[in-house]
């Protein structure tokens, strides 16, 4: 794992110290940054070498709840049919800021697992390797919306009974809470950003700590490609900027 404080996010002005490497969340734009990962997420996507850990310290927690969701993306691989396993093993996604390649199945550094692996907030396209022939081609929105909603699926289904490979947390006072970055996905509770007089005043810190390695994309595709410019695998979804694609019209995305 990682070892060195790795920050790529503004810093609020209500930052203790104006230290660059809190980032500072909140459900009150004065006391932190509002709305940050609604949906499933792992955090420094935009980068190559993704945050190899996360730490999550809660400063205030509100009154009525607000909490964050995590799931084991290793466990939530072994949950998928195996045709799912081989064709989401052939899908790259393509982050909608930065243009990084990250495979949406990678085997894990250190314990070597299997893990899927995909921003929900914040990728512009997926490339598929063609099955059994040469070269590739971007999925179209039909395609984009069936896999966004699959693997949300996917990991809701984690914090299920049945599923039972992820958890609902709820804060309490003075918790941190330290993740494995490319093991577990996770999201802000739905609760989280109700405002402070519905929910009552909630600021979370985070920190996150740089990764040794990459997570490169297979099939010697580049690790970077300008999503701003046009495709070049044909007609597709490759969208640039913001959240990218945006696979729900009735939801809250925010990277």
């Amino acid at each position: 794992g990682g070892r060195d404080i790795h920050s790529t996010h503004g810093v609020h002005p209500a930052t203790p110290n104006y230290n660059r490497h809190i980032f500072r969340l909140s459900n009150d734009r004065s006391h932190g940054i509002l709305g940050v990962g609604p949906q499933w997420h792992n955090d420094g996507s935009f980068n190559d070498d993704v945050f190899s850990h996360s730490g999550y310290h809660i400063i205030r927690v509100a009154e009525h709840g607000g909490g964050t969701h995590f799931t084991h993306q290793g466990a939530a691989f072994d949950a998928l049919p195996e045709e799912y396993q081989e064709r989401w093993s052939r899908l790259v996604s393509v982050n909608s800021n930065s243009g990084v390649l990250h495979p949406m199945v990678h085997t894990h550094p250190i314990s070597e697992r299997k893990c899927v692996y995909l921003h929900l907030g914040m990728t512009g396209a997926i490339i598929e390797k063609v099955k059994d022939g040469e070269g590739f081609r971007l999925l179209d929105e039909k395609e984009m919306k069936q896999i966004f909603n699959e693997y949300n699926d996917l990991m809701n289904n984690g914090l299920t009974k049945e599923g039972n490979y992820g958890i609902e947390y709820e804060y309490e006072d003075g918790d941190c809470i330290f993740i494995d970055n490319w093991a577990v996905a996770h999201r802000a509770s739905p609760e989280a950003h109700l405002p402070p007089s519905e929910q009552g005043l909630r600021i979370m810190h985070r920190t996150t700590t740089q990764s040794p390695i990459a997570l490169m994309p297979p099939f010697g595709l580049p690790q970077f490609m300008d999503i701003y410019s046009p495709s070049p695998f044909g007609p597709g979804v490759w969208i640039g900027g913001g959240i990218g694609f945006r696979w729900d019209d009735s939801i809250h995305m925010q990277n």
